[in-house]
């Protein structure tokens, strides 16, 4: 697992995979020529909580978890991955002439490839864990753990290793599939999420500090946990919570109950060391299968929203807006042509059931939300000033149409994960500039993964070409090939500042 901080504040990612059992199975439709594709799910859950065995006489024997640990080693694997990670800084304020270097050799083998050239170049490498989910070799593991990797290996159970493609990759919820050529693989099915119980056995599977197919036990301590650990604009959090012990190395491993059926994938633990403290934090199969999905059909994951800002009630809030009740998901505002317009949800509604589930908090909701796809329907219960209603509510995509979004036509903006305005010409006329685009907020994209661009920077040329509002700004991303070079200044520094960015 790659080195990633943040104390809880500092959280540490890690990765888990759920429980497993063998009811019932859904198939996907892969990109391809690979024709169907099946991958194992749980209709139906035979036993419900931990049952201890009977001896041979009859006698109630010890719990343990060998028969579990058994199933689901052989399908836990590690990921090793490299990347290329520059020496120096890869921002240049005072390049002498940078369009020069930019249509010249000599800027491309520098910035566009950079494995050309050793000297400014050194390996990274990371590890972590994944799970196969289909015996052609899809392995499903955490966007954190293969992110900007140059090069995957995947090591089995049985040492076996492998290259590995990357099929797709959802940072909203950091999660990412990959493959390797390979048939006949053990495998993890998936179980329904939504059934698991607080105080219900799971075990952790997966390969921390490089110590592989180590199985750790605990109890599921919480679900719809938000952990503001995922910096995406979008990014959908309800962890299911267990006090399994996980480490670094875990990221992307199995999260399983005691008949070894996928529960989820492990994706954080609360630290302030970096290592066990207590809490480890794990993706939902349910959202999981709904990802891997997607990828596979669309090459990108289809995102439904309604189109409302929200918050959870809580006991001050509700004091506050003088509700009448302590639980739920409280509407702080309604995007014009929106699916929560147009049905007709208002700010102050307090949002307390979707498609008949109960949501007391805004992780919940959003999970549940999470799982479906532009076009699709979803009902709402809501309380307004005291009164419940039940609203219907289409669900749109980022560009405000049911349409599904292929990977191809994505929207270069979404792509680079920031968000852009246009400075008006009083702003302008104060920085001596004709005009430009400012960087409002940066997410999880390609801007702050291959730049330092900093938020308020004013764009005011792409490639020579100088930039006056987003539309524009956009058509020439579009446009370019290859790469393009941004030229810009912060209004609190003197000086241009340019940032080489690879599309």
């Amino acid at each position: 697992m790659k080195a990633r901080m943040k104390k809880f504040g500092s959280l540490l990612s890690a990765a888990i995979l759920g429980s497993l059992i063998t009811v019932g199975s859904f198939q996907y439709l892969e990109i391809g020529n690979q024709g169907k594709l099946t991958i194992e799910h749980i209709d139906g859950t035979p036993s419900r909580g931990t049952r201890y065995p009977a001896g041979n006489g009859g006698e109630l024997a010890n719990l343990n978890f060998t028969s579990a640990a058994k199933k689901v080693t052989p399908a836990v694997v590690n990921i090793r991955s490299t990347m290329s990670q520059p020496r120096g800084n890869t921002s240049y304020r005072n390049l002498p002439d940078p369009f020069r270097d930019f249509f010249g050799d000599e800027f491309n083998r520098r910035f566009f490839n950079p494995n050309q050239d050793g000297q400014n170049f050194q390996p990274q490498i990371g590890t972590g864990s994944g799970v196969i989910i289909n015996s052609q070799g899809y392995i499903v593991t955490n966007n954190h753990v293969i992110d900007k990797a140059d090069d995957l290996e995947v090591t089995l159970n049985d040492n076996r290793s492998y290259k590995a493609k990357v099929i797709g990759t959802d940072p909203t919820t950091d999660l990412a599939l990959i493959k390797i050529d390979e048939t006949g693989l053990p495998t993890l099915p998936f179980v329904n999420s939504d059934e698991v119980q607080i105080g219900e056995w799971v075990m952790a599977v997966g390969n921390p500090f490089n110590l592989t197919s180590t199985v750790t036990a605990g109890i599921v301590s919480a679900k719809g946990r938000s952990i503001n650990i995922l910096q995406d604009r979008y990014a959908i959090e309800s962890f299911i919570q267990t006090d399994a012990a996980i480490n670094p190395g875990n990221s992307g491993g199995a999260l399983v109950d005691l008949n070894g059926g996928l529960v989820g994938i492990n994706t954080a633990i609360a630290s302030t060391t970096g290592s066990y403290s207590g809490y480890g934090f794990a993706v939902p199969s349910n959202m999981v299968s709904k990802v891997v999905e997607d990828l596979l059909k669309y090459g990108t994951v289809q995102r439904g929203l309604l189109g409302i800002t929200i918050r959870s009630v809580t006991s001050s809030l509700a004091k506050e807006k003088d509700l009448n009740l302590a639980t739920g998901v409280y509407v702080d505002s309604v995007s014009e042509n929106s699916g929560a317009r147009i049905a007709g949800i208002l700010p102050g509604d307090v949002i307390i059931e979707v498609d008949g589930n109960t949501v007391q908090t805004s992780p919940e909701l959003m999970e549940l939300v999470a799982r479906k796809r532009p076009g699709d329907v979803v009902n709402l219960k809501i309380n307004r000033n005291g009164k419940e209603r039940k609203m219907d509510v289409l669900l749109k995509n980022r560009e405000g149409t049911t349409a599904v979004v292929s990977k191809e036509n994505l929207n270069i903006l979404t792509t680079l994960g920031a968000e852009f305005v246009t400075i008006d010409k009083k702003i302008a006329t104060q920085l001596n500039i004709k005009g430009g685009v400012q960087v409002k907020e940066i997410f999880a994209g390609k801007l702050a993964q291959n730049t330092e661009v900093r938020k308020g920077f004013i764009i005011t040329k792409i490639n020579e070409t100088e930039v006056t509002n987003v539309e524009q700004f956009k058509d020439l991303l579009e446009s370019g090939k290859g790469g393009i070079l941004i030229e810009g200044i912060y209004p609190d520094s003197n000086g241009k500042y340019y940032y080489a960015l690879g599309l």
